[in-house]
């Protein structure tokens, strides 16, 4: 597996804080806050660099981090409380050159620092240069700022020491509250069984054996396991030795940071559901209200009107009915509020319009079409020319016999004129079949684009726009 690009975690971390925005109060505001501020943490931690590697011992009260920071760093440097074992701030140890940037980012106190490598360790510390060691304070405190730091500072972390004592580690707290949520970086975790000195010799392999069975409940399965004991050095050479190692691999800040980013991006899953839905056709929301509206009831007395010889009366359209409207519009939301989690869901439905505007909206848009002609002006035409031709062949035919003209001179023109009279007659009805189809048609038309600019305005654009914010949100969670 190649290791994450420095370049490409920024790039993902801009991306998720950009759709964070675009979101908006649709991810829950707590949820939100929390994954703004450590997208923010990580970008900020890589724009320093990844040439150090943050190692930091968390434990609870009594477990023995301090005295196991001393052990380790070989100095005596962290406090070591006897009668209330507890640290309040947090301490580090540099190795190798300066890391004044990064520890002022983590806010760790001047007071609180120090460097370990000095001309007198010659090359005993090289395994170790790079490494910024830090003793957290006690994540189980009463004093909720403890925690709190405890909280600030995990994102940043590189490699999570875990120090637990042989009584407390199967402490509720640490399992749920820490273990289970950070399972994402169980690769660069360690767990250390301090206090292995109050063990009795056969003891401590089977408290090993049940940290690790613990551990593999939590979905921390492979995290290695050692015994330690700061007041007899056991186990401090190994410790230093995983240590060692950890500061060896390559971008072990930029994995820490890849993790985090994906531990961020787990959280806010359940703010996205299994959406987005899909925008319905809106030929279909369409087709709907236009027909609500008696879009089609028009066009047919039209078709009918026009095609009749004297034409006829021509319907008018009518205010859609508000359930025909409200069934329309409810699957609308149907098919775009599909698999989004409520406040996405409800986003949808306050974009949309409510059914009386849309209803109105709808309603004013096919007034505003022209009513179709009651008749064919065309075809009525050829009519009056039927019956002009008609009128005219009886009057000669009357007056050709009554001036004694014979019967073939008489009635030739006369059937002629007739003839031509049907024609007219004929293609009068194809004329009014024709325009009669073209009227409803162009009614149709105009009615259905008129009822598509409703649609487009009042379901689809708003729609689109949730769906899209959403849509935007879910590439960045699967970058």
């Amino acid at each position: 597996m190649s290791e994450p690009d420095i370049d490409a975690l920024a790039a993902r971390a801009a991306e998720l804080s950009a759709a964070l925005e675009t979101a908006g109060d649709l991810v829950d505001p707590a949820v939100a806050a929390r994954a703004e501020h450590d997208i923010a943490a990580v970008a900020a931690r890589l724009e320093l660099g990844a040439d150090r590697t943050v190692v930091a011992l968390v434990g609870g009260t009594g477990s023995g981090k301090s005295s196991l920071f001393n052990a380790i760093s070989g100095l005596a440097f962290a406090d070591v409380g006897e009668l209330r074992p507890t640290t309040e701030v947090a301490a580090a140890c540099v190795w190798g050159g300066d890391a004044e940037a990064l520890l002022d980012f983590m806010d760790v106190s001047h007071e609180r620092r120090i460097q370990r490598e000095s001309v007198l360790d010659a090359d005993r510390e090289r395994a170790l240069r790079g490494m910024v060691l830090l003793d957290l304070p006690d994540h189980d405190s009463i004093a909720v700022e403890h925690a709190q730091q405890v909280d600030r500072l995990l994102p940043l972390i590189d490699l999570l020491v875990w120090v637990v004592d042989p009584q407390k580690y199967a402490d509720s707290a640490l399992h749920d509250r820490y273990l289970k949520a950070l399972a994402r970086r169980r690769e660069n975790m360690l767990v250390l069984v301090n206090q292995a000195d109050t063990l009795p010799p056969a003891a401590g392999e089977r408290v090993r054996d049940d940290v690790a069975e613990l551990l593999a409940a939590d979905g921390l399965p492979g995290v290695r396991v050692l015994l330690t004991s700061a007041l007899e050095h056991t186990g401090i050479g190994e410790v230093r030795k995983v240590l060692g190692e950890a500061v060896g691999r390559p971008s072990v800040a930029v994995r820490t940071a890849a993790a985090e980013l994906d531990a961020v991006a787990a959280r806010l899953e359940p703010a996205t559901g299994r959406g987005p839905g899909e925008l319905d056709d809106p030929e279909r929301a369409t087709a709907a209200l236009s027909r609500a509206a008696g879009v089609e009831a028009v066009a047919a007395s039209a078709r009918s009107a026009v095609a009749a010889p004297a034409g006829g009366a021509v319907a008018s359209p009518e205010p859609p009915a508000d359930a025909a409207v409200a069934a329309v519009r409810d699957g609308w939301l149907a098919r775009a509020q599909e698999g989004l989690p409520a406040r996405w869901a409800a986003a949808v439905e306050r974009a949309v319009a409510p059914p009386d505007r849309l209803g109105a909206a709808v309603a004013q848009a096919v007034a505003e079409v022209p009513r179709p002609p009651s008749r064919s002006t065309t075809g009525w035409r050829l009519l009056i020319v039927a019956g002009v031709l008609t009128a005219a062949a009886v009057a000669y035919l009357v007056v050709a016999l009554l001036a004694g003209l014979g019967w073939l001179a008489a009635v030739g023109p006369a059937v002629l004129a007739l003839v031509l009279a049907v024609v007219l007659v004929s293609r009068s009805g194809t004329v009014r079949g024709r325009d009669a189809q073209a009227a409803a048609e162009k009614y149709r038309a105009e009615a259905r684009e008129r009822t598509a600019g409703v649609v487009d305005e009042l379901l689809v654009r708003p729609t689109a726009e949730v769906l899209d914010r959403h849509r935007t949100l879910r590439s960045a969670l699967d970058a």
